[in-house]
């Protein structure tokens, strides 16, 4: 509908939909927890499991799955000159593995790290000079929320640019 990239697409929308769960559950526990700490924890244990599983399980049912089954004629004509896939042997006897290109993901978890890295050191001085990571007088609080939503816009930002220079546009079909 909006011709998205699928990168694109998963770190807004997805990402907003597996979210919003999390962050009504980080408000009720930031309310219960004078230090937010409850709060900081479930959002780093929920991107864990996001990540480890959400990632890592698909990943490695599809790679089991693709060793059983073997090669097919698309993925040999898709991939069997591919000059990026050398490391798996000459292009006539390469044997078949679950092929994922990275495209802008490299770009994209950079940048994530370093929004990463940014929050944190928030986190921190905030803890340091307020005394907690939430709270505090208002022009704490509305600094911080805008903070964090810059970092959060230029991750998005940033990581769009790079998926549409690589990608070369979204996924609009003829």
């Amino acid at each position: 509908l909006l011709c998205l990239p699928d990168d694109v697409t998963a770190i807004t929308f997805v990402a907003m939909g597996t979210s919003l769960p999390d962050t009504f559950a980080s408000r009720q526990a930031a309310m219960q927890d004078p230090s937010a700490d409850a709060s900081v924890g479930n959002v780093t244990g929920s991107n864990s499991v996001n990540v480890f599983l959400g990632l890592g399980l698909p990943w490695m049912i599809a790679s089991i799955a693709w060793a059983i089954r073997g090669s097919d004629p698309a993925w040999t004509e898709r991939y069997r000159h591919d000059p990026e896939l050398a490391w798996l042997g000459p292009a006539d006897s390469r044997s078949t593995v679950f092929v994922v290109k990275a495209g802008s993901l490299a770009f994209s978890v950079t940048v994530f790290s370093i929004c990463a890295v940014c929050c944190l050191l928030l986190l921190a001085a905030r803890r340091r000079w307020l005394g907690g990571e939430l709270g505090g007088p208002a022009g704490a609080k509305w600094s911080s929320f805008g903070v964090l939503t810059f970092l959060w816009l230029a991750y998005i930002g940033l990581s769009a640019w790079k998926s549409f220079s690589v990608g070369g546009g979204g996924n609009c079909g003829a």
